[in-house]
């Protein structure tokens, strides 16, 4: 029944934080602008590898400071990557008591971003 769950992520300003989000590898894949000539409110959706982040200016679509996992194949290659970008990040690669191995990265509007190695997965 239940197939997939996509949180959307809110944020103030799209061009902000697609500009964030480019640094961390994401396109942009759609737009939805009421108005196209103005930058918000926006509804953008982002994709890096098989990966899509929805993020919204939108009023009611959210609130800022919400917390996404995305799994991936190698956490330390990735810390790596963002390091070498000069992007910051809340917590380095750690092993987890629960079996995961995860670095933090918050966006602009104070998103977590988690992102996570799990051996099962």
């Amino acid at each position: 029944m239940l197939r997939l769950a996509v949180p959307i992520l809110h944020v103030a300003s799209s061009t902000a934080a697609e500009s964030f989000y480019r640094q961390l590898g994401f396109e942009a894949e759609s737009r939805y602008r009421p108005v196209e000539a103005q930058a918000d409110p926006c509804y953008l959706v982002l994709v890096r590898d098989d990966v899509r982040v929805h993020l919204s200016s939108f009023p009611g679509d959210s609130v800022a400071g919400g917390a996404v996992n995305l799994y991936v194949s190698d956490v330390d290659a990735l810390h790596n990557e963002l390091a070498a970008s000069g992007l910051a990040t809340e917590m380095e690669p750690t092993d987890q008591s629960w079996g995961t191995r995860e670095v933090y990265v918050t966006d602009p509007d104070g998103n977590s971003l988690r992102f996570v190695h799990a051996p099962a997965l």
